[in-house]
């Protein structure tokens, strides 16, 4: 995959607004999936899918404490641009 086709990939993840206000949230601090969905206000399995699409697309990493997931971002391009996207709007 070239630089173009792993962009164009990397857009298309952060392009749905959920996947968006996710990334946007936890650019700030690292966060559990419980607090993701509570403050999203959407079932869990509709985070779920989400975070699992964000972590195959390499944006995110998810680490086991206990029973819980902490998940935050890992790729350092998307947060430079999902801060300037979002004017480091606290959305979660």
């Amino acid at each position: 995959m070239d630089t173009f086709d792993s962009t164009a990939h990397t857009l298309k993840l952060l392009g749905h607004p959920v996947r968006l206000k996710i990334v946007a949230g936890l650019i700030g601090q690292p966060k559990y999936v419980k607090d993701i969905w509570g403050c999203l206000d959407m079932p869990q399995a509709v985070i779920s899918q989400h975070l699992a699409r964000l972590k195959a697309g390499g944006i995110i990493e998810g680490k086991r404490f206990g029973v819980e997931i902490h998940y935050s971002v890992i790729d350092p391009i998307v947060k430079i641009l999902v801060e300037h996207l979002t004017d480091n709007e606290v959305i979660i």
